[in-house]
């Protein structure tokens, strides 16, 4: 039987209605967080602006709260990349996302700067001084290097940080706060240890739920894992298959919402990474192909959506939302974009400021 076929639109909108950018709905952030399989978090605030435009009435005190109260995490996960994610995600994704942990080390210039050192005494030194006390990167290659006189010290400190199932402690990551990160273990912070057998089945399910339709590449390229394929394929009857433009399988849940592709989306503001723009491997679904080196070319990639393609980056300088359009914007989604930069300046400036928009004319 012939696979349905789905064009970039009708992937657009899937994309767009499982990430919540169609339309703002109330829901708890944890449940969000959870439902979306972490957000991107290199940049401290990005979650707090992600979940801005994913969910109705949002409050930046409920994400803080909580971190602060160690029900969400920031740590290394999905492609070597901060995550937030939730406690419980925490303890069942590191495992899971451990060998790509490892291969990031093993190519970079830290990795051969230790060896002959003992990685399981080094990791074990790490560990014991980071739940005696969280402490910095930096903090923790001075101890380090009193321990192995003569091995470059943040070479030892990045060993650990990569090896180590470690978390970013507070107040980094909490609303409009600046703080170095500091670093304990998962099992210190939580009091719990990782799952012993977490499923990766069920990881390649949730990433379809949040992302698909999508092909065995984008899974690889949103984890950063390899051989997915036989994980896909032990999943049979649980998957529905379609087809894309240029004839490659994409793979599905059962239930996975597919809108009609002439859904309206309203112009919609996302952080630095957001892994709506990442989560793929061909990602001409919400970014064109003729856009993706300038899009990749901003530093941290804010960008804002356009009929739910990307149409320009923005960046905020006090209390004014600088936007640059990738093209000149119609006069109708011009307005529309202003309208929502506008809110999006009102909620992230303070009370005694009046935010502006500026536009970019190209």
């Amino acid at each position: 039987m012939p696979r349905v076929l789905l064009g970039r639109r009708a992937l657009n909108r899937a994309l767009l209605a499982r990430q919540g950018l169609i339309e703002r709905r109330p829901k708890p952030a944890l449940e969000a967080i959870e439902h979306v399989v972490g957000m991107q978090a290199q940049e401290p605030q990005a979650p707090y602006i992600g979940l801005w435009s994913r969910l109705a009435d949002f409050r930046p005190q409920e994400l803080s709260t909580l971190i602060t109260e160690r029900r969400a995490v920031r740590m290394g996960l999905m492609r070597s990349t901060i995550h937030l994610v939730s406690a419980r995600d925490s303890l069942g994704l590191y495992p899971l996302m451990l060998p790509v942990l490892e291969r990031t080390f093993k190519g970079s210039a830290f990795s051969k700067q230790v060896v002959g050192v003992d990685l399981d005494e080094l990791l074990a030194a790490g560990r014991e001084l980071l739940e005696a006390k969280p402490r910095t990167r930096v903090e923790l290659s001075r101890l380090l290097a009193e321990l192995w006189n003569g091995v470059d010290p943040a070479s030892l400190a990045y060993a650990v940080t990569f090896l180590t199932p470690l978390v970013q402690v507070p107040p980094r990551g909490l609303w409009c706060e600046r703080a170095q990160p500091r670093l304990t273990t998962v099992q210190a912070w939580l009091g719990e240890e990782l799952e012993r057998e977490p499923s990766r089945s069920e990881m390649v399910l949730r990433y379809l739920a949040a992302f698909g339709p999508a092909t065995v590449r984008d899974v690889q390229a949103w984890c950063g894992l390899t051989r997915i394929r036989g994980v896909v394929d032990g999943l049979g009857d649980q998957l529905r298959v379609f087809a894309d433009e240029d004839g490659q399988e994409l793979l599905d849940t059962l239930d996975g919402p597919l809108p009609d592709p002439e859904t309206p989306a309203p112009p919609r503001f996302l952080p630095p990474f957001d892994n709506a723009i990442l989560g793929h491997a061909d990602r001409s679904r919400i970014i064109a192909r003729e856009d993706r080196d300038t899009v990749y070319g901003d530093r941290l990639m804010r960008t804002f959506l356009v009929d739910g393609f990307v149409a320009g980056t923005w960046r905020v300088d006090g209390s004014t939302v600088h936007l640059r359009p990738l093209r000149r914007l119609s006069r109708e989604d011009r307005l529309a974009v202003t309208e929502e930069a506008t809110r999006l300046g009102e909620w992230v400036a303070s009370e005694t400021e009046a935010p502006s928009v500026q536009v970019e004319d190209l």
